[in-house]
């Protein structure tokens, strides 16, 4: 079974961070968007597994995200 989970990436001065809403303590950091989107798959993977292990529910996927555009006063 497949489960699509939002994924919130943060670019920052060095470095990338990514975190799953969903998955509370779900966190990844990697030095590119390439690297944090493996490291952030990697890490669901395994926050699932320890979920399981312990015999604990799989939450479902409810976060979702968009953009919304404005427009901003010149100035």
């Amino acid at each position: 079974m497949n489960r699509d989970y939002t994924v919130i990436y943060e670019r920052g001065e060095r470095n990338w961070s990514a975190f799953v809403p969903d998955l509370p303590g779900c966190i990844a950091t990697g030095k590119d968007r390439d690297e944090i989107e493996r490291r952030i798959r990697e890490a669901i993977e395994f926050h699932i597994e320890g979920l399981q292990s312990r015999g604990e529910a799989v939450p479902d996927p409810a976060v979702e995200a968009g953009r919304v555009t404005v427009e901003l006063a010149e100035g």
